[in-house]
């Protein structure tokens, strides 16, 4: 098949790519023009620029994407799902034990801070909260 689109032909682009390409087929006309009717509000809303852009920030991140860069997300996502699933686990495991267990008193509360494991959960949890209180804390206004 000819290059519809090259330089120095005598007729007309539209003509040549009416006459010598896969468009002068009527599937592939409809399919366009059905095409051209999803795009237009997208094209009169300039928000095709969007998509555009989106496509290009892709593109970039491919080309960029090196081994050590991929072996990096590879290691975030395996310790990312790693912390999910501990926990995932915990809460079960918490929630199976306070089900089945009587609801203690509150010297039984105290009793059970004598475990070295919940002493250390709640070291966690109070060191996690002071972290988050310190990031809500509002800023003082600068005049």
């Amino acid at each position: 098949m000819a290059n519809p689109t090259a330089n120095g032909a005598e007729t007309p682009l539209l003509e040549r790519i009416n006459q010598e390409s896969a468009f002068s087929d009527a599937a592939t006309e409809e399919g366009l023009i059905d095409l051209a009717n999803k795009l237009a509000p997208l094209i009169q809303g300039r928000r095709l620029h969007n998509v555009i852009d989106l496509m290009s920030l892709a593109s970039d991140g491919v080309d960029m994407a090196d081994d050590a860069m991929i072996q990096k997300m590879m290691t975030a996502y395996e310790d990312i799902t790693g912390t999910a699933w501990a926990l995932g686990n915990a809460a079960r495991y918490a929630a199976n034990q306070a089900a089945t267990a009587p609801v203690p008193s509150r010297l039984g509360l105290l009793r059970a801070a004598g475990d070295e494991d919940v002493r250390r959960g709640l070291h966690f949890a109070l060191q996690f909260l002071a972290v988050l209180g310190r990031q809500v804390t509002p800023e003082p206004d600068v005049d």
